[in-house]
């Protein structure tokens, strides 16, 4: 449940953010900006309903998963594809997810 969390809360923050981009940025419906920051809204909920313990290490993982996403969401929505050193980096920020939520602990 915690990785189907982190997925939604990310798609959340970048889908809002890019509604809220084009808003801004590229001049399209006030519309379009309004629904991103209601997204947006959802995205500081989302993380909320994990069950782990700690705001700050719940959020800290979450920005690797953002990484992650972010690289993808480029790759699909944006069209700049990724070179080595994106998927590198996206491979570590991973790595230190999986650490810092599941390392054992005394």
């Amino acid at each position: 449940m915690a990785v189907v969390l982190f997925l939604l809360a990310g798609l959340a923050e970048i889908g809002g953010g890019y509604l809220v981009w084009l808003w801004l940025r590229e001049g399209r419906s006030l519309w379009l900006g309004l629904t991103g920051c209601l997204v947006l809204v959802a995205y500081g909920i989302i993380p909320t309903l994990q069950s782990f313990p700690s705001f700050g290490r719940v959020y800290a993982a979450y920005g690797g998963v953002f990484i992650v996403l972010a690289v993808l969401w480029g790759w699909l929505i944006d069209r700049k594809t990724p070179d080595l050193y994106d998927w590198i980096g996206a491979v570590v920020c991973t790595a230190g997810v999986a650490i810092m939520l599941w390392a054992p602990r005394g």
